[in-house]
């Protein structure tokens, strides 16, 4: 089978929503609800239809679409800047070194501290591949195809970027970092806490978060062991966000505690290896695999394919040119795979 990374389109309401059914907690960026999702197309939409320059707090939303069947088996989403209309709350892992000369003790104490440091960074999220397609290389496509798109696109990006990865979730879908921390001040489980944010957004938060620091010293164990661990399906993701130069800095979600990770937006190896050219020719080629990327904006479709040659007279495989529908004089984008 063949596949594509397009732009979402407001067809793909329903898709998205099956699948936001099988996400298992704790993925704001994809919840289970129609209006939320509808708002998430609308607002993609409107940023795809921008035409001028600048960096907005904007909301792109790909889709991975079978070319066979049509159907939509996988999203991911990429937000230009984020903490423009809500602020942007991470919690900062720190530490507080104390000496009492009297006992002769030196005690380190470490500590979670509200910070809003990423506020206007872009971010890369809500990445989810459908559990029958987990083969064949299809999550790295999703993820790697979102650097190409900013690639093609980088005055509309921050220079810095980040990705968070979903935390430690239980069994029964709850969190025991938020048990730990956050629900303590809110009156309300994770789950319920988790859907509101991704309707209403992060408002509450800032309401009734608490803002000194959170020893960690005074959670439970359970909360301590999740600071900063991604959920066991995230560990492969958290590898290709290493391997594409993004580093945990030692901020960490505030909901679940999973790790973000960080990196300058021009360092990221696919955006920053990513080589324009023109479609000289279609044929056999035996060029390394590599992603393929054309169009703009709304245009936008990115595969798996080979691509070799001058980077004025390049040669695309027949597959790449049939899944992209593009021939000679077509210009892409395209990075070693």
């Amino acid at each position: 089978m063949t596949f594509r990374i397009r732009a979402a389109r407001g067809k793909d309401l329903q898709s998205l929503y099956e699948m936001a059914k099988l996400t298992g907690g704790g993925f704001t960026n994809l919840p289970p609800d129609r209006t939320a999702l509808r708002a998430k197309l609308d607002r993609s939409d409107a940023a795809y239809a921008r035409t001028d320059g600048g960096i907005e707090d904007e909301l792109f939303l790909l889709v991975l679409e079978n070319v066979a069947t049509g159907e939509v088996r996988g999203t991911c989403q990429i937000f230009a800047k984020v903490g423009q209309k809500y602020p942007f709350y991470s919690y900062r892992i720190g530490a507080l070194t104390q000496h009492s000369k009297e006992l002769g003790r030196t005690f380190r104490a470490d500590m979670l501290a509200l910070t809003t440091d990423l506020e206007g960074a872009c971010e890369v999220g809500g990445l989810f591949l459908h559990p029958g397609e987990r083969a064949g290389g299809l999550g790295l496509l999703l993820a790697r195809s979102r650097y190409l798109f900013i690639a093609m696109h980088r005055a509309r990006f921050a220079d810095r970027i980040l990705a968070e990865l979903r935390g430690i979730i239980d069994e029964a879908g709850g969190s025991p970092f938020w048990d730990g921390v956050a629900g303590r001040f809110f009156g309300m489980n994770f789950q319920d806490a988790d859907y509101f944010n991704a309707t209403h957004g992060h408002q509450f938060i800032a309401d009734l978060f608490p803002k000194h620091p959170v020893y960690t010293a005074m959670l439970s164990e359970t909360a301590r062991a999740a600071i900063g661990l991604p959920h066991p399906s995230g560990r492969a993701a958290m590898r290709m966000l290493e391997n594409e130069g993004f580093a945990f800095e030692n901020y960490v979600d505030i909901f679940d505690g999973g790790p973000t990770m960080t990196a300058k937006t021009d360092q990221v190896r696919s955006i920053r290896d990513a080589q324009p050219g023109i479609v000289a020719a279609v044929g056999d080629i035996t060029g390394e695999p590599a992603l393929i990327a054309t169009g703009t904006m709304s245009d936008f479709r990115c595969c798996f394919g080979r691509a070799g040659g001058d980077s004025a007279a390049l040669t695309i495989d027949p597959g790449t040119a049939a899944t992209l529908d593009i021939g000679a004089g077509a210009a892409i984008r395209w990075v070693a795979r």
